[in-house]
């Protein structure tokens, strides 16, 4: 099919426009999250996460966060816990700081299932926030799956 160069023209924008919204949609993480990594958005009215667990299955997981203010900017913590639940099994940790938002914890999960993940966001030393949401953990070895819940949006990577 030939097509003119004006209808070539009117179809560049779209494409781009197309591209762009793709962008926006699958967002940074798609690119960085493996297969079997568990991502999950935070939000309270004070401050939103970004929450990657890698691997998001049962055993040693490393927990990747990045912090934002409700208008999207950075948000500079001074110190961050992850608390993971489930049942009366209950762990937490604290997360180091890779840069001024980002955040970085290790843990072990025992056993696959519906967990809570929870942070303890530390603006200053009398701002202090508190987020949780619940993740679904796999048997170790298994991947995939999609699990919507209150607190925040949750997919597999």
């Amino acid at each position: 099919m030939v097509m003119n160069v004006s209808r070539r023209s009117q179809l560049w924008p779209r494409l781009v426009g197309a591209a762009w919204l793709l962008c926006l949609v699958a967002g940074p993480t798609a690119a960085v999250a493996g297969e079997d990594d568990f991502f999950t958005h935070l939000h309270t009215e004070k401050a939103m996460a970004n929450v990657t667990v890698s691997p998001g299955r049962a055993g040693p997981v490393d927990i990747a966060i990045q912090l934002e203010t409700a208008d999207e900017r950075p948000l500079a913590a001074k110190a961050v816990t992850v608390t993971l639940k489930s049942g009366s099994t209950a762990q937490t940790v604290d997360a180091k700081r890779v840069s001024d938002n980002s955040w970085q914890a290790k843990a072990s999960i025992p056993e696959a299932g519906r967990w809570t993940l929870g942070l303890g966001i530390s603006v200053s030393e009398n701002d202090k926030i508190s987020i949780e949401a619940p993740i679904q953990i796999e048997a170790a070895g298994k991947g995939g799956g999609t699990m919507d819940g209150k607190g925040g949006h949750h997919h597999r990577h």
